[in-house]
């Protein structure tokens, strides 16, 4: 049985955190979701990310927001089927919502039931599947500004493009072929109510036309194979793509290749590439082995399932995604080159300015 909302509340109010996670927290919810006082807030968490839950209801005291706080296992069994009915009911009274959480096999369906109501509701929500101390402590100090700035210039570029190439010394090859019908979106951590964002933030992406050639997935792969296999530099899995499907996939780690096969071939779209994307957040340093940062990391990432469609006006769907991510890219947005070694040559400082 679910704890009253007063109790939840509590719980997550009086409880310690590291005072570490406060920048982070704090740049949440005044730089990214512009949270102002009176605002209604739904704050979604799990037993494993409380104290980082606890950080961010501290900041939305601080600013006079009225918050509701939910703790998933104190609504149902997890994995989650289905998003709890309580949460829904509270996200039609909110404003601003966030989700910090850690996702377990298959709760994707459950987190797109959320994402419905934020898109028909136009909620300012903060995605944050997989945050953690050393994300706080990273990307979510980053300059959002500094951000959102690089990541204007790179769609601004890209909206206008027929093609991006992609190249690593890794051995990826990628291209993609845009769809002018499809629209790209911009998340640099400035989150409105057009656009729900993963926090950190900083991505440009699209769904891409056609996507072909070969991905190494030498950085991270995404949803819950990401906790179970961490970074990918030492055993990469190697991808090959061919009229927008995933036709190959090879790795040294055969249970890696056996468990991102079966997630990519769950419906009849999972294998689809549903998202092209390049990374923007200029502040972070390495891939660290975590989606939510990782894909934010600058360089060029894709997805194959869900196309977010509500957003790039794709019209077909899928119920999974799953983000790959790779290192040290060579990128070309139709002939200009964009980026070289993973520094963006938009701005003359580059990444660490």
């Amino acid at each position: 049985m679910s704890l009253p909302v007063s109790q939840a509340n509590h719980q997550l109010s009086t409880l310690p955190f590291d005072p570490e996670l406060t920048p982070g927290a704090r740049n949440a919810v005044n730089v990214c979701l512009r949270i102002q006082a009176g605002e209604k807030v739904t704050v979604v968490t799990d037993e494993a990310t409380r104290e980082i839950a606890a950080s961010l209801i501290h900041e939305l005291e601080n600013v006079g927001a009225t918050y509701r706080a939910w703790v998933l296992e104190e609504l149902a069994p997890r994995p989650l089927g289905d998003l709890p009915s309580e949460i829904v009911d509270d996200l039609e009274t909110s404003q601003v919502s966030v989700f910090a959480v850690q996702a377990q096999p298959n709760e994707l369906r459950s987190r797109m039931q959320m994402t419905d109501v934020v898109n028909r509701r136009r909620i300012r929500h903060a995605h944050m599947v997989n945050i953690n101390h050393q994300i706080m402590l990273e990307g979510m100090r980053a300059d959002f500004l500094k951000v959102d700035r690089i990541s204007t210039k790179v769609v601004d570029l890209v909206r206008q493009a027929k093609q991006i190439r992609a190249r690593t010394e890794a051995g990826t090859d990628l291209t993609a072929d845009l769809n002018p019908k499809y629209h790209w979106l911009k998340t640099s951590g400035i989150i409105s109510p057009e656009k729900w964002g993963n926090l950190p933030g900083g991505e440009v992406f699209t769904t891409p036309g056609e996507v072909n050639g070969t991905f190494v997935i030498d950085g991270v792969v995404g949803d819950w194979l990401c906790a179970k296999f961490g970074s990918l530099r030492d055993n990469p899995l190697t991808i090959r793509v061919k009229g927008n499907r995933l036709v190959e996939a090879h790795s040294s780690n055969q249970q890696l290749r056996d468990d991102f096969w079966s997630y990519t071939h769950t419906d009849e779209n999972s294998d689809l590439v549903g998202e092209f994307a390049i990374g923007t957040n200029v502040e972070l340093k390495d891939v660290i082995g975590q989606i939510l940062q990782d894909e934010k990391f600058p360089g060029v990432h894709i997805a194959f399932g869900n196309p977010y469609g509500a957003h790039t006006g794709a019209e077909w769907y899928s119920s999974t995604h799953i983000d790959v991510v790779g290192r040290n890219f060579d990128v070309w947005v139709d002939s200009q080159k964009i980026m070289r070694q993973g520094q963006f040559l938009l701005e003359p400082r580059g990444r660490n300015s």
